[in-house]
This record gives C-alpha cells, sequence and structure tokens, in this order.
C-alpha cells in the first residue's frame, strides 16, 4: 500500500476549494447538459432528468476529484464505495432539493437546480475531502 500523499497533504485547502470549483464546472457540464436535453428534448420532468445528470456529473466529478483536487493515494477499491456512499446522499439531496423548489414552490427548472447545486457541492466538498479521498 502506499504511503501518505505528501502533496495533498501540503495542499491549502482554499487550493483544493479552487480546483474543486473548476472539477465541478466539468461535472456541472454533464449534469446540466444531460438535464437541459433530457427536459428540452426528450420532454422528461425535471426531478428524474437532474437525477440521470446527478449521475453523469458525478463520474466525472470521481476521476478528476481523485487525480487533481486530492491527489488521492487511497485505492480505488476503498474510494469507489467511500465515493458511492457520498454520491447516494447527495442523490438524495438532489431529489430532495429539486422536488421542493421545482415541483413544491414552482421555481424555474434551472434556477432550482442552481440552488441545489450550490447546497450539494458543499455536503460534496467536506464529505470527499474527509471521508472518500482522505488516505488510510
Amino acid at each position: 500500500m502506499a504511503g501518505p500523499n505528501v502533496y495533498a497533504s501540503a495542499m491549502s485547502v482554499p487550493r483544493q476549494v479552487t480546483i474543486f470549483a473548476f472539477v465541478g464546472v466539468a461535472a456541472a457540464i454533464a449534469h446540466y447538459g444531460a438535464l437541459i436535453g433530457l427536459v428540452e428534448l426528450a420532454k422528461w420532468q425535471p426531478v428524474p432528468a437532474t437525477l440521470v445528470g446527478y449521475v453523469c456529473g458525478g463520474i466525472v466529478s470521481y476521476i478528476l476529484n481523485r487525480r487533481h483536487t486530492y491527489q488521492s493515494t487511497r485505492p480505488h477499491e476503498e474510494a469507489t464505495w467511500r465515493f458511492a456512499v457520498v454520491a447516494a446522499i447527495g442523490f438524495c439531496l438532489t431529489w430532495l432539493c429539486m422536488y421542493v423548489l421545482n415541483e413544491r414552490l414552482g421555481l424555474q427548472y434551472l434556477v432550482a437546480q442552481i440552488a441545489t447545486t450550490l447546497i450539494v457541492m458543499g455536503w460534496s466538498f467536506g464529505a470527499h475531502k474527509w471521508f472518500t479521498f482522505r488516505d488510510a
């Protein structure tokens, strides 16, 4: 097993947040692309469409965050199940926020998605930093 990742542990939290934000843009492109495509072209309802988008963005997020944000040395066998736990909670938060904001409160789906993204992003950064990609 690899030793502690000295570079990642020495990286400042503001730098990690900055890299996390750039990775988030890439993940958001995948997420919002699926969401908008499914709503506008396939005529899906926003809540199920955003959940498909969440999965698409999650794949991008795992690959880029593991390598660039956290530079984790945790083996994939451990990191993937940890990522899945954090992602499952984020998935539920996404459903809940979009359901409340879009379906119950009537916010336009992209406005609701932006608010949802900010909420889930806060959860994800902390959970991935201290649980998913923290070196063993």
